[in-house]
């Protein structure tokens, strides 16, 4: 059991006080035996197992009373699982809160999950008190200090975003404030869901930061407040592609969708999609089976003259809205200029080529080989894809801080490996030494994102077929695309910031793989990073809430999305953004649309050596998580009194009780004439007083 003020418990030998009263009243009179008074004691010992178990009794009622007198004034709390008070009060109070699309999931009420979790932690804090508060919330992940526990309520870094959350994040700011101001007594009390999105409980950030808290000197305990429950019948809505094209006088907006949805219903369902574009909405019917539908490139007709804009696609509600809906941009395509870089340009006229045609009549395509002298005089403002088929330059040449540059800037950035191989490092990733085994296959690869993704119909590409005879080893850290049979690499992503730097261990040169020959893994790898560095030359864009790309929205404008959402946290909420010229659309990761919870054992993992507890709860739930209980043992108290005195009753003895006149509480005529007397109840006389001596 846990208490709220543990000091008064030290009062608890009080209990033995009835005991000692009992005691020192059983040696008040010196017992003498007397002969003339023999035949008292032969009548009382008639009644004297009776008078014992209601002495027993009595005193037992006595000592319940003070130890349930001492236990409500050390105010006692209901729930077990916390044990938050049994050092005494709290120096510091820290709140990690998890602001995730996912907790705006709600309850039968209308009450979501981060509404009721604050709700109960603002509760339990007043009942338990504290010197200090402090929040650490998912989109500034910087302590913000609060007077008083009510102040959540209104705080607008409580509210619900489009960000996913990192609570490994959320910890080491923990770990950073505790360590930085040495607190004596910390509390940390996390509110979260539980997805795995917002978790991350397989990254390995998890051992440090675990070693790092158990190392800290003073007492911290954790509690997570968890709503780890899944939403039922709730569907989800994402855009996966929008085209701007034109055909002849007519130009169409070409929008592709996937909804997906928690049950695996076979039967075919006619859902209504609502549309709205640059203000003027419509509605259009999807059919949907199973656990996913996509439409693929809805025909929807622009005015004339409309070269740009922005919509919003939504279904109807259900229980979690933060996954209803969409936005997106369209603008007129840029022109995707590559430029391959090369000290022989026969070797790389396969890749020219691929860069130069145009996968439709609406994109223009413009594809330049030169040295890589002849770079450093080019103007890469307009370049989306550099194709780089020489020795990757050193740390201290100028070519090497003209490509880190342009990848900033979000330009793709893709290696062929040279002729002769140095050790010179981008991104962390270099080349190692050639291999020449004997023609070797693709034995896996990554088809449902990046350049090896499927075709808009689907299918996936022919990366099984190529055929490789020489390839270049990679050595640093990078995410592999495509394996060959044996393990080694033949397009790897290395680690950025913005753009994307990629690693083709194989060249195009027929001598070396079947890339040229079956030019459609080729073709499909140039022009989707071609399509992905030209998005960074757009006037609209599309991000991901909570992204570091996005950068300060200061004096930017909302066109479409939360109308009570704060200018400082555009950046973390879904909607339509105009400033500087540009469009910006910002929506919730893909990762929110995934359902999976950390399991209840593998938190327990995570948080192994440390103090931790944890409470599951539901948004529907309107039990507090704490509640004293000390008016229950006041009761106890009245009860434990009035079962002593009713034991405390004399006993009513029969008017024909042959024994009446010796075992009435009166006093007899006999002790009056002899000047004895015993006051006492019958069946309570152990012993006679005679003149003060028993």
């Amino acid at each position: 059991m846990s208490f709220l003020q543990p000091a008064m418990l030290i009062a608890l030998p009080l209990i033995a006080l009835p005991i000692v009263i009992h005691l020192i009243n059983q040696r008040r009179f010196q017992t003498v035996q007397w002969g003339a008074m023999q035949f008292l004691l032969a009548a009382n010992r008639m009644s004297r197992g009776y008078a014992r178990i209601r002495q027993w009794l009595i005193l037992a009622a006595r000592t319940l009373a003070v130890a349930a007198l001492i236990f409500a004034i050390s105010r006692p709390l209901s729930s077990g699982w916390l044990g938050v008070a049994g050092g005494g009060q709290v120096d510091t109070t820290i709140i990690l809160l998890d602001r995730s699309p996912s907790m705006s999931q709600a309850g039968p009420d209308g009450v979501s999950k981060l509404e009721a979790g604050i709700a109960k932690l603002v509760d339990s804090l007043e009942t338990l008190g504290g010197n200090r508060y402090l929040l650490i919330d998912s989109v500034n992940q910087e302590p913000v200090e609060f007077e008083k526990p009510a102040d959540l309520l209104q705080m607008p870094e409580t509210q619900s975003v489009s960000a996913s959350a990192d609570l490994p994040s959320l910890l080491e700011a923990a770990d950073r404030y505790i360590r930085e101001n040495r607190p004596s007594r910390a509390e940390v009390w996390m509110l979260s869901d539980v997805r795995r999105n917002d978790w991350k409980d397989d990254s390995g950030r998890w051992d440090a930061i675990r070693e790092s808290l158990v190392e800290l000197p003073q007492m911290v305990r954790f509690h997570l407040l968890a709503y780890p429950e899944i939403p039922t019948g709730n569907r989800s809505l994402a855009v996966t592609q929008v085209r701007r094209v034109e055909d002849g006088d007519a130009t169409k907006l070409m929008i592709s969708l996937q909804i997906e949805q928690e049950e695996n219903d076979a039967a075919v369902t006619t859902l209504p999609v609502s549309l709205e574009l640059n203000g003027a909405r419509s509605t259009f019917n999807i059919e949907l089976s199973g656990k996913a539908s996509e439409l693929v490139e809805h025909p929807v007709m622009l005015d004339d003259g409309t070269s740009r804009g922005w919509g919003r696609v939504w279904l109807q509600a259900d229980s979690s809205a933060s996954d209803n809906e969409f936005y997106f941009v369209f603008d007129k395509e840029p022109p995707r200029k590559t430029l391959v870089v090369s000290d022989d340009s026969a070797k790389v006229r396969p890749i020219e080529f691929a860069a130069a045609i145009s996968p439709n009549a609406a994109v223009v395509c413009e594809s330049v080989s030169l040295t890589p002298e002849e770079l450093v005089s080019q103007d890469l403002n307009n370049v989306s894809l550099i194709a780089w088929h020489v020795a990757i330059p050193g740390e201290d040449e100028g070519l090497n801080a003209v490509l880190k540059a342009f990848v900033q800037r979000g330009g793709q950035l893709i290696f062929f490996p040279p002729k002769s191989p140095t050790t010179a490092k981008f991104s962390g990733v270099s080349w190692g030494t050639w291999q020449e085994p004997q023609v070797v296959r693709v034995g896996s690869w990554v088809g449902d994102q990046d350049l090896l993704s499927r075709t808009r119909s689907g299918d996936a590409l022919p990366v099984g077929e190529l055929k490789v005879t020489r390839h270049c080893d990679l050595e640093g850290d990078f995410r592999s695309l495509a394996v060959l049979d044996g393990g080694a690499p033949l397009l790897a992503r290395a680690t950025t910031d913005r753009g994307g730097v990629f690693f083709c261990t194989t060249t195009s040169m027929a001598s070396d793989s079947s890339l040229a020959t079956a030019g459609v893994v080729l073709y499909a790898m140039i022009q989707r990073a071609g399509e992905a560095g030209a998005k960074t030359l757009s006037s609209t864009k599309q991000a991901i809430a909570g992204d570091a790309e996005i950068g300060e929205m200061q004096g930017w404008e909302q066109l479409a999305g939360n109308p009570d959402g704060l200018s400082s946290t555009y950046s973390s909420t879904a909607g339509i953004y105009q400033g500087e010229g540009a469009l910006l659309a910002i929506n919730r990761s893909v990762g929110e649309d995934a359902e999976t919870i950390v399991p209840a054992d593998r938190i327990e993992t995570l948080f192994s050596n440390l103090d931790f507890d944890r409470v599951n709860q539901t948004a529907s739930d309107d039990d507090s998580l704490i509640q004293e209980i000390w008016r229950l043992f006041l009761i106890v108290v009245l009860l434990a009194l009035i079962a002593e005195a009713v034991l405390c009753i004399p006993k009513r003895i029969a008017a024909n009780d042959p024994l009446s006149s010796f075992n009435t509480g009166r006093t007899s005529q006999v002790n009056h004439s002899s000047g004895f007397s015993d006051t006492r109840p019958g069946p309570q006389v152990d012993d006679v007083s005679v003149g003060g001596v028993a």
